[in-house]
């Protein structure tokens, strides 16, 4: 737990110190001053708002035990058997069979579905996922993946900052701009994959320890794998920045799939979880 708080903590140190040097490049000292105000200001909204953020992003709808009453036992007995509070239960009405959790600590947390998940997988698949999710609330890096993907998104705008800003007359900011529209987007995508790869396999792990099934979860990482290449996700698309909150990366990537793919390989998480089930869990 102090783990995830100290990344978290440093998280948001990165983006006000990045938001500082970008405005020193691109509108001197004042420019500075502002985007150090307004990375603060980020970082405070981000904690608060930013799970709320994502699930208005993805048209989430809160469901109870009568809108899906087997996902919502499914949830309600394996938050028990991890000693977790109960979460909300969200589901989106998206044909790519996927799922994220979000919030700031166990005691706010949701969790999400989308309605192709629910069609293609069993109850005992469903049940693994599900199983996964919660490790990410109990091992409270949920707050650090919501967050980074609330930041990213405003990291990659950060190319935008530079019209309020004329810069030095004599010395035009054009290029200043140029690295920002770069870097800044390639910044935001290697947060997301340094927390985002080491983080899957340990939810993995504390998922299928949850759940007391790690083949189920081998068995619908296999099936998301397979759909969900073949289904876009829209509103993944259009918020890359989100994707590393997914159990299987939501993303097309053609062949450069690998190379910027968010989650470790699938082939590499099922073999570690059917390792375990060999061991006996």
């Amino acid at each position: 737990m102090l783990n995830n708080w100290l990344k978290t903590t440093l998280l948001m140190a990165a983006i006000v110190a990045l938001f500082g040097a970008v405005g020193m490049m691109l509108g001197g000292a004042t420019g500075m001053l502002v985007a150090l105000l307004l990375g603060g200001a980020m970082n405070l909204w981000a904690y608060w708002n930013s799970d709320k953020m994502v699930l208005r992003m993805y048209r989430a709808r809160e469901a109870g035990p009568d809108d899906a009453p087997e996902f919502h036992g499914i949830v309600a007995e394996l938050a028990g058997r991890a000693g977790l509070p109960m979460p909300r239960v969200y589901l989106i009405d998206e044909a790519q069979p996927n799922a994220f959790a979000t919030g700031r600590d166990p005691e706010h947390a949701a969790v999400a579905a989308t309605t192709g998940i629910l069609r293609l997988l069993n109850t005992r698949e469903l049940r693994g996922v599900m199983a996964h999710e919660l490790a990410h609330v109990k091992n409270r890096d949920i707050l650090t993946s919501t967050i980074s993907a609330t930041l990213a998104g405003a990291i990659s705008s950060l190319a935008q900052f530079g019209m309020f800003f004329g810069g030095d007359r004599e010395r035009p900011n054009m290029v200043a701009q140029l690295a920002v529209m770069i870097l800044a987007p390639l910044a935001a995508a290697l947060i997301q994959m340094a927390i985002s790869r080491a983080r899957e396999f340990g939810a993995d792990r504390g998922g299928a320890e949850i759940s007391g099934d790690p083949e189920a979860l081998a068995s619908a990482l296999r099936k998301i794998e397979a759909y969900a290449r073949g289904t876009p996700m829209d509103t993944a698309e259009l918020h890359p920045e989100t994707a590393q909150m997914m159990i299987i990366n939501p993303l097309s990537g053609g062949d450069l799939r690998g190379l910027f793919s968010t989650h470790p390989a699938t082939e590499q998480r099922v073999a570690k979880l059917l390792e375990m089930a060999r061991r006996g869990l």
